[in-house]
Parts: structure tokens; sequence; C-alpha cells
């Protein structure tokens, strides 16, 4: 039987972070029952049983762990789904964390970011890092088999020092799979109407990122997709699915769904999802090009065989362009498949850009 994910949004957060363009609603108290009702209720719609279901947001862990035994449950996730929930580190407690583990979540995934105290004030992060440190150490004791951290790169006045000691810190924790993601400033947020001091240009950037390869690679994390990296064994399965093409439904206000390749979306209107008069909107389908741009994030790379089951084929003029992108390093080809180097995922768009 082919994969399938659930992806429930849960867009609560106690705090909107200064470089955040998600689709979010204020969460201080936690997430209103009248929301997981409304999960609840379209969950209740769905036959197919997942083998992986992901918490996302937002912040799912505002959510209690009665909440989230009452969602796990309606879902009905195969036996050995992938079961995951993101989390604040200062919104979790040994309490929280023992009762999600109890209601079925395999794999916790912490928005760490820096382990630098004055960054995170910077980013308008709300715990420290001390905190994360605590929520690393209280995730172990309640014995959840993947914890997974956040670590963003090339943010204002960053060194190779900085990202380090968050690697440091994450290692010390017990993950087992990390992020990394460049700092990108994105329209409409605080950041794009408040620039901060001290960022650093697009080569200062590639270089931070190609070291954070580097580091977390020696660490014993390997690269899988462009921005994430695992102990053997430990990659996301249900990402995945997303950049294999695979189908998943995504529930709540901005959330995305691909199935039997097409995609639809939940209007971003959280009373609207929750009274029931939202209804989710077709968006295409997924074709050549989404596939494309899915594999080429994978490490492993695109098999051009696959490609051209899905309908695509490189002209001879796209050809000479990824023959030069192997001699000048950024690409390579094994056994009719196509992958990008580091170096190549740097520059991904613009490679991207000349083959689309």
């Amino acid at each position: 039987m082919d994969s399938f994910g659930i992806y429930l949004h849960v867009p609560y957060c106690k705090a909107k972070c200064r470089y955040c363009d998600f689709y979010s609603a204020p969460g201080a108290r936690g997430v209103p029952q009248s929301y997981v009702d409304a999960l609840l209720r379209e969950l209740g719609k769905n036959a197919r049983r997942p083998d992986t279901l992901y918490f996302g947001g937002g912040t799912p862990a505002l959510l209690s762990p009665a909440q989230v035994a009452a969602l796990v449950e309606a879902a009905a996730p195969l036996p050995g789904a992938e079961i995951t929930l993101e989390a604040n580190p200062d919104t979790v407690t040994r309490e929280t964390l023992q009762g999600f583990r109890a209601a079925g979540i395999t794999r916790i995934s912490f928005g760490v970011q820096s382990a630098d105290d004055t960054q995170l004030r910077r980013l308008g992060r709300t715990h420290t890092v001390a905190k994360a440190a605590e929520a690393l150490q209280l995730a172990r004791e309640a014995g959840f088999p993947e914890i997974c951290g956040d670590i963003m790169l090339a943010l204002p006045h960053y060194t190779n020092a900085e990202f380090d000691a968050t690697l440091s810190l994450l290692q010390q924790g017990g993950c087992t799979h990390i992020s990394a993601y460049l700092l990108k400033i994105e329209p409409g947020t605080a950041f794009a109407r408040f620039p901060p001091e001290g960022l650093p240009g697009p080569d200062e950037a590639a270089d931070f990122y190609l070291y954070a390869v580097q580091r977390l690679e020696a660490a014993g994390y390997r690269q899988y997709e462009i921005s994430n990296f695992a102990k053997p064994g430990h990659e996301g399965r249900h990402n995945l699915l997303y950049w294999n093409c695979r189908d998943y439904w995504g529930v709540g206000p901005a959330a995305h769904s691909c199935l039997n390749n097409r995609r639809f979306y939940w209007p971003d209107d959280v009373q609207a999802f929750t009274d029931g008069s939202a209804a989710e909107q077709p968006e295409g389908v997924c074709d050549a090009e989404d596939f494309l741009l899915m594999q080429l994030r994978l490490n492993r790379g695109m098999d051009l065989d696959e490609y051209a089951c899905w309908g695509g084929q490189f002209t001879p003029a796209q050809m000479t362009f990824l023959r030069h992108c192997v001699a000048s390093g950024y690409a390579r080809f094994a056994d009719r498949r196509l992958q990008l180097t580091p170096a190549g995922m740097v520059v991904q768009n613009a490679i991207l850009e000349a083959l689309l």
C-alpha cells in the first residue's frame, strides 16, 4: 500500500516571531477546544489510515495531552506510524511531554534556532538557551525515540562559533535529526518592516550553509535534503512524502494537500475553519515540474527515468547547462540520477530557473 500522511495545522502561537510569515493566531491560553473539535470533525470524514501524522504550526505543543490523544485516535494511524509534534522549548513541561508520549507521539521537534540568548531575543523567540537544554533533557526522560532540533543560519552578526554552540546544544540534547535553515527575510514580517542590522550578504550566507553541512556531516548527521540532516535511519518520513510527491492530506487553515496528484488548500481563516463554513480549494495538479522541484531538494537527487514517467524531459540546451553545472561542481550525474552538490543547493533556485 502506498504511503499516506496527514498534516494537522495548529496555527496558535504565544507570540509572533519577527521572521515568521506563516499563518498564525494568538494562543497564549492554549488551543481552543472548538478548534480541536473542528479538526476532529474533518478527520471523521477520512477513511484512509496514515503511516505518518504531523502536528505542525504555529505551536502544536500548546495543545493539551488530552487533545493530542483525541486527535491521534481520530486519525487512526497504522501500527509503527511516525507521529510528529512541533514544540517551542518554553511551551513544554515534564508533565506535558510525558502526556504527549503517552498519547502516541513518537517524534518531538523543537524550534531551538540558536544557542545565543541575545540572538533569540532579536528573533522574537520566547525561550532561552537554558530552557532549550531543559526541554531536550525532559524529552529524553519522557522516552521519545526521535528528538529533532531546528537551527537558523546566517542570522544578524552570525559566526561559525554560534553554529558550533547550537550544534553542541542539540547533540548534547540527544537530537537524532537536525534541520538547518538560512534566514530569509519574507514580505509582511516584522523583519521585512524593520530589517535587523548585521545581516550577512549572499556570499557570506552561502559560506555559513556550507560550513553547517560540513560540521553536521562530521557530527554524524547525514544530509538527506537541502535543509535536513539525520543520524542514519532517523530521516523524517512525513516530509519525505512531500519531496517524493506522495499523497498527504493537510487539515486546518492554510494547510495544503496533494491526493492522487491533485493539490488542494484550506483558506487561511481560522474562524471559518472552526465554524465549518470553510472548504478545501483546488490548486491544480502535481506534474513533472513539481516532481523536479521536490526531487532536487533531496541529497539522492532525481531519477531521470522516473522524471520521464511524469512527462519530463530535458532539452539539449538544458543538458548542456547541466553538464556545465557538473563541471563547475554544482551537480553530478550517477546511474541516470541527477544530484545537486551542497554548493549546488546554495544556488538551487538559479539552477531550477534554467530547467523550468
